[in-house]
């Protein structure tokens, strides 16, 4: 525990009985972005990452929560064996409007990076953990107090990501797109819902090709029931699997979209405007009144391919990094 020069503020660890007061003050800081106990519970207390210690807590005098900033390392491998012995993350922080000005969001974020550096954390990200990121990274434009912090602190911008949306209503498939789907099907492609033997050859594509944390998110979904409706599958003239795309892989949100990926050597057919497409066909047959998704890049060739296909940037997002020696 922290003795704070902020009146009888004290900082210290996560207890028994802080989650439902840390989310009513994550909401009054941060209303752009709320959050309910349920998903505080889901993606940061049951993380199987996660340490008390590691979620420094600003309590009032009066017992009231304000501000927190949390720390994570990884104690098990998001896949394999590998644990990431130099990496280490803030995924989110925030401080009560009633409590800012006098410097305790620098006293929590602070604490945070120390508490990575005695875990041998010398590389922190912020905010862009897996597999229970809230947020890609930071909003500089809503949260303009919080870039000064962070570049203060020594975070540097790595690279930024674009959050997109667009509406379902009245959606149709455009006939250049069912011209190009009916051409790849004349030449021996074939495209359709996976069957329980494919899903094993997708999720080893996912993480082989891609990320493994998007393999992670496919097995889990569906484990947990999703669909597997929500997912179409390409197959290149030869048998092998060589994209997909679908929906509802992350908390169970149908209306989210992703994660959508094709391989190096089938891009540039038309098979990646053809498997998007499709996907929003199905999402508009369930009723879907809108597809969105957080995380490509705005002007790589993913992000051409959105905005083509009618996807506005909503938001966007820098991932920040901060190094030290020691």
């Amino acid at each position: 525990m922290t003795t704070t020069p902020f009146g009888d503020t004290v900082v210290r660890g996560f207890r028994v009985g802080d989650g439902p007061p840390l989310a009513e003050a994550w909401n009054r800081s941060a209303p752009a972005d709320p959050i309910s106990p349920e998903r505080l519970r889901s993606l940061v207390l049951l993380d199987a990452n996660f340490d008390p210690e590691g979620l420094r807590v600003a309590v009032a005098g009066d017992g009231s929560v304000a501000g927190a900033a949390y720390a994570v390392r990884r104690l098990t491998p998001l896949y394999g064996t590998d644990v990431e012995p130099r990496q280490g993350w803030v995924p989110f922080f925030f401080v009560d409007p009633a409590a800012r000005g006098r410097g305790l969001g620098r006293l929590l974020l602070t604490e945070a990076l120390d508490w990575l550096r005695a875990h041998g954390r010398t590389r922190v990200d912020f905010s862009s953990y897996t597999p229970n990121y809230l947020l890609p990274g930071l909003d500089a434009e809503t949260y303009p107090e919080a870039a000064k912090l962070l570049d203060s602190l020594g975070f540097r911008t790595l690279y930024e990501a674009a959050a997109m949306d667009r509406s379902l209503v009245g959606y149709r498939l455009p006939a250049a797109v069912a011209r190009r789907h009916d051409e790849l099907v004349a030449r021996g492609y074939r495209f359709g819902t996976p069957a329980d033997d494919d899903l094993v050859e997708l999720i080893a594509l996912a993480r082989d090709h891609f990320t493994p944390d998007w393999a992670r998110a496919i097995r889990e979904c569906l484990v947990s029931g999703t669909p597997p409706e929500r997912i179409v599958v390409a197959r290149e003239p030869a048998g092998r699997l060589v994209g997909w795309a679908m929906h509802g892989a992350y908390a169970s949100a149908p209306e989210r979209f992703g994660p959508f990926g094709v391989l190096a050597p089938a891009r540039g057919t038309g098979l990646g405007k053809v498997l998007l497409h499709m996907v929003l066909g199905r999402m508009r047959a369930h009723g879907a009144h809108g597809a969105w998704f957080l995380w490509t890049g705005e002007r790589s060739p993913a992000g051409h391919l959105y905005r083509a296909a009618g996807f506005t940037t909503t938001r966007v997002f820098r991932v920040l990094r901060r190094e030290t020696d020691r």
